[in-house]
């Protein structure tokens, strides 16, 4: 009788409820906040597995009523799981291309944005507010006063580190916004001790290289992608025109490019013309412009969740199909790309990257093209994009896998 009652309690507690599954793939009903829901579990002390390559990365959590109670308040699909079905679920991803990861702990996010700067202009910052994930935004001072030592996680967006404004002298040299904006940078440069903006730009992204060398972890979207790789291979080089910074470029900036510093391209040509709304030949934008929104989209590449688990995390999504989406600059040129970084992923009709992902020192990178996952054409005064009409976005997906990265443990990064 004992061993029958023993039985009973035994299978009984089988069918309790052990975790929490958050499913990733075509059944979750809002992909964005399932990130946050993940976030507010790390926040909370609590265990969570990144099941890489199951059910489009889904998440297992500890079973909580706090966290049940938040996917229901948030609209976020869930399912109550026994501990039988857990261990089926790791017996799958034992014996597949599918891996287990544990996040340790939450990490600590810093946005690069200027203090002016609206919250729905920076896809980011846009999709960080709509997951409630907590963010610190972060300038040109607290950067050249050392305090990107306190975040674990930052990100850069369409800021120019060349010092020409964008290129926007062309089109909006006349307006009033882009005239605040030069007064605005001169006025902090000459604070902080630099002649020219250019000057304090390159000082910038100095100290960020400084900062993935030491470990930290890059997030780049846009024209941060590749001006700030410019920034770097020019150094103290005068690569502006006189209409940015009052005299002309030095005459050999093209010869003195140090392509050695740079994060992710090589052998590219500065593009100096200020009527031209190019930094130099590494944008792919006209070839995206040439395709038009029906026919531009990018693929992402599978890669093994054992054996490479980095850019596994990076590319976690319920499609490997992505819509593709403009920007200052909107891709890359695959032979501007540096041979020792991972294509995460690339449009197939041309040689053409979208997505890229790289180590540097004790950190890494990720470079990822375009300004907004879900406008195609984002023009500058255009209203903001209203996520709730885009809750299983995979392009923002593809920003918010990068903000669970560092959570991961790190023997897990190390690989």
């Amino acid at each position: 009788m004992k061993k029958i009652i023993l039985i009973v309690i035994i299978l009984f507690s089988m069918t309790l409820p052990a975790e929490i599954l958050i499913p990733m793939d075509s059944s979750q009903a809002n992909h964005l906040k399932a990130y946050g829901v993940a976030f507010e579990g790390l926040k909370q002390k609590l265990v969570i597995k990144w099941l890489l390559n199951y059910r489009g990365g889904s998440y297992l959590v500890p079973n909580s009523t706090e966290i049940e109670n938040l996917c229901k308040l948030r609209g976020v699909s869930y399912e109550l799981i026994g501990s039988a079905e857990v261990a089926q679920i790791m017996t799958t991803i034992q014996n597949s291309n599918m891996d287990a990861v544990v996040l340790e702990k939450e990490p600590k996010i810093a946005v690069y944005v200027p203090p002016n700067a609206q919250p729905w202009d920076d896809a980011v910052t846009l999709v960080l507010t709509y997951a409630q994930i907590d963010y610190d935004t972060l300038w040109d001072s607290g950067v050249l006063a050392g305090k990107l030592e306190q975040y674990d996680w930052l990100h850069l967006h369409h800021e120019d580190f060349t010092g020409q404004y964008g290129k926007f002298y062309a089109s909006y040299r006349n307006a009033a916004w882009y005239r605040n904006d030069v007064k605005t940078n001169e006025q902090l440069a000459a604070e902080l001790g630099f002649s020219k903006v250019w000057q304090l730009k390159h000082a910038v992204a100095e100290k960020i290289r400084e900062y993935v060398k030491n470990g930290g972890f890059m997030f780049a979207m846009c024209a941060a992608t590749d001006t700030f790789d410019i920034a770097l291979a020019a150094g103290d080089v005068d690569i502006c025109d006189t209409v940015f910074d009052g005299d002309p470029p030095d005459p050999q900036a093209q010869q003195k490019l140090n392509y050695q510093r740079c994060f992710a391209f090589t052998d590219f040509n500065l593009i100096t013309n200020p009527y031209e709304y190019e930094f130099s030949d590494i944008d792919a934008s006209d070839y995206a412009k040439i395709r038009g929104p029906e026919e531009d989209y990018f693929t992402l590449f599978d890669f093994s969740a054992k054996y490479d688990p980095v850019p596994t995390m990076l590319t976690q999504c319920h499609t490997n199909v992505v819509n593709g989406f403009l920007g200052q600059t909107t891709s890359f040129h695959k032979d501007k790309v540096k041979k020792n970084v991972i294509i995460l992923g690339e449009s197939p009709q041309v040689e053409e990257v979208k997505y890229l992902h790289g180590n540097f020192g004790k950190g890494t990178f990720t470079f990822y093209g375009g300004h907004d996952p879900e406008d195609y054409q984002h023009r500058i005064g255009d209203p903001e994009t209203v996520l709730d009409l885009h809750k299983n976005s995979p392009g923002y997906r593809l920003i918010l896998n990068n903000i669970l990265f560092p959570a991961a443990e790190k023997k897990k990064l190390k690989t």
